[in-house]
């Protein structure tokens, strides 16, 4: 899968390029510095400090890394061309007919879902059941409690 590409909004992509600034230009820089002064007292082997050091420096160099790899892979998605069905970036109210309950989704690549926040990734189960519906239909949506019968009351972008 050489060749494959993840879908992104605009907010998320440069949400990831200011994140891997930061690691890169700020933390990174910081992070040498605090170890240059550790490894300058001596003992390296009994230094907690520069123990510490080496360690987060390998964590944010292992994060850049990752970093570097979503961002080249990513689709950047500005515009919706069809909004009157659900695809990315769209924001679907779901109304369980079982429960009567209501819950609000935003559809998102799978490196900006954040379930708390109500990001869903748009390869996530109910992600890909969604796509393609629009306001008024139903699904039965299978979960691991069994199946859910759901609503979509509204469609936003």
């Amino acid at each position: 899968m050489a060749n494959h590409r993840d879908y992104i909004s605009r907010q998320g992509y440069n949400d990831l390029k200011a994140e891997w600034a930061d690691l890169k230009q700020v933390q990174r820089p910081e992070m040498q510095k605090q170890v240059q002064v550790a490894a300058a007292e001596g003992d390296r082997s009994e230094n907690a400090s520069y123990t510490y050091g080496k360690m987060r420096l390998r964590e944010i160099d292992r994060r850049l890394r990752y970093l570097d790899k979503i961002i080249d892979k990513a689709v950047v998605v500005d515009e919706i061309a069809d909004t009157s069905k659900i695809r990315f970036g769209a924001t679907v109210k779901l109304l369980n007919l079982d429960n009567q309950k209501q819950s609000t989704y935003t559809l998102v690549g799978q490196n900006e879902m954040d379930v708390m926040q109500g990001k869903i990734s748009i390869s996530s189960p109910l992600g890909k059941v969604l796509i393609g519906k629009e306001t008024g239909d139903t699904l039965v949506f299978q979960t691991p409690r069994g199946p859910q019968n759901l609503s979509i009351q509204s469609v936003e972008y």
